[in-house]
C-alpha cells in the first residue's frame, strides 16, 4: 500500500525552542492515522508545518510521491492536502452557505454541476446545515460550526483530509456525531485522513494507526489494539 504522506525527520523551531523534533510519520492511502499527545506536545504545529503555514527548520513532506518541502500552502492545497484548522477559522459574519463556497476557491474542478454534487454530500453528511444555510457562521453552536468547518474542507476536493482537534470543546453527542461523519468519509468516500486529537476515545474509534506525541518527539506508534497496550500510553490516557 502505497503513502499518500510521508513525513521525514521533520523540524520546528520558534525562536530558540524546538517545538517538532525529528518527526517521522506517514499516512497510507485510503486510512486513517491519528496524532495523539497534550496540549503543548506539538500535534498542531506538525500539520501545519506540512501544509506550509509554518516553516520546516529540517526534514521534509512528500505528498503523493512528491516534495512539497516549502511549497505554498494555496498550492498544496489546490493539489488536494486539505487542513481542516483547530477552532474552526470560519468568517463569523458570512452565512453558513458563502462559507462552504469558500471551500472551492483552491480546487482544480470548478464545474458548477460538481460543485452542486458536492454540496448536496456534505448535506447529506450533516442534515443540519442544510437548514440553516442562510444563518450567519458565528450565530451557530460549537458543534454545528465544527461541521461547517469539516463540510468546508470536503468542498475543497481533499485527497488528504487534516482534521486539528475537531472534538474540542464539544459535547459528547456532537463528538459521536463527527466520529460517525469521519468514518462515513473515510468508508463510504476512501478518503484519507490525519486526525490530530487530545480526545483519544474518538481519534481509537475512528483510526487505523496511532503516533503518540510528546514533547515534540513521537514516544509510541503502532495499530490501534498495539497502542493501547502501550506502558506509556496507558499510563497517560487510559488510566
Amino acid at each position: 500500500m502505497s503513502n499518500i504522506l510521508e513525513i521525514r525527520d521533520l523540524k520546528v523551531v520558534y525562536g530558540k525552542s524546538v517545538a517538532v523534533d525529528q518527526i517521522s510519520l506517514n499516512v497510507p492511502e485510503g486510512k486513517i492515522v491519528t496524532l495523539i499527545g497534550a496540549n503543548g506536545a506539538g500535534k498542531s504545529t506538525t500539520l501545519n508545518a506540512a501544509v506550509g503555514l509554518v516553516p520546516a527548520a529540517g526534514g521534509s513532506v512528500a505528498f503523493k510521491g512528491k516534495n512539497i518541502t516549502g511549497m505554498k500552502t494555496q498550492d498544496i492545497v489546490i493539489n488536494g492536502f486539505v487542513l481542516v484548522p483547530e477552532g474552526r477559522r470560519l468568517f463569523p459574519h458570512m452565512s453558513v452557505y458563502k462559507n462552504l463556497l469558500l471551500g472551492t476557491s483552491r480546487r482544480k474542478n470548478t464545474d458548477r454541476d460538481k460543485i452542486i454534487e458536492d454540496l448536496e454530500y456534505v448535506y447529506s453528511l450533516f442534515p443540519k446545515l442544510k437548514d440553516r444555510l442562510k444563518q450567519k457562521a458565528g450565530t451557530l453552536s460549537g458543534g454545528e460550526q465544527q461541521m461547517v468547518a469539516i463540510a468546508r474542507g470536503m468542498m475543497a476536493e481533499p485527497a488528504l483530509l487534516c482534521l486539528d482537534e475537531p472534538s474540542l470543546g464539544l459535547a459528547p453527542v456532537v463528538i459521536e456525531q463527527i466520529g460517525e461523519a469521519i468514518r462515513e468519509l473515510n468508508q463510504k468516500k476512501g478518503l484519507s485522513m490525519l486526525l490530530v486529537e487530545q480526545n483519544v476515545h474518538l481519534a481509537f474509534g475512528v483510526a487505523d494507526y496511532c503516533y503518540t506525541l510528546q514533547v515534540g518527539r513521537i514516544v509510541a506508534e503502532g495499530s490501534i489494539e498495539e497502542i493501547k497496550q502501550n506502558e506509556i500510553v496507558k499510563k497517560a490516557y487510559l488510566g
